[in-house]
């Protein structure tokens, strides 16, 4: 069984919101549903691969970055997604952080990264802007020798 793992921003500008998800489900859906799909569930990047990843029949796995992951979530709407998609996975990897600190989000997404045959990195190729953030997960990757897919429309920028 293939493993796809995702890495994005949390804040996607909504003009480049079409070409991510059909960028995604092009990738997510030519599996045939013999996929594994590792996400954190955070919002933006990883709750939208999430979505598709169970709309082409993958199975979902949650990788939980820390006890207090919830606490992190902006709003009801954020929360509810994460607790929606979390219901629905077919198993969750917890790692050992008692708080989500910028070294579980880093932790996570290496797990997810050593973990997958591929990983998606909805990216727009600038900096992390904090440890774990997903410039830094894309490097990861790259050093532990993972193919990179780097989504994102040419002419958008994060805010």
């Amino acid at each position: 069984m293939k493993r796809i793992g995702v890495t994005g921003h949390r804040s996607i500008p909504p003009e480049a919101v079409p070409h991510v998800r059909d960028s995604m489900r092009a990738v997510l859906c030519a599996n045939g549903g013999s996929l594994q799909a590792l996400s954190s569930l955070a919002t933006g990047a990883d709750q939208l691969f999430a979505d598709i990843a169970l709309e082409c029949g993958a199975e979902l796995i949650a990788v939980i970055p820390s006890d207090d992951y919830e606490l992190g979530f902006g709003d009801s709407g954020e929360l509810d997604g994460y607790h929606r998609l979390k219901g629905q996975a077919s198993q969750e990897i917890w790692l050992d952080y008692p708080h989500a600190t910028d070294e579980a989000y880093y932790a996570a997404g290496a797990y997810i990264a050593n973990n997958c045959d591929r990983l998606l990195a909805v990216w727009d190729g600038l900096p992390a802007r904090g440890l774990g953030g997903t410039g830094d997960i894309v490097n990861y990757a790259l050093d532990v020798g993972k193919p990179v897919t780097v989504i994102w429309q040419a002419g958008i920028s994060r805010t």
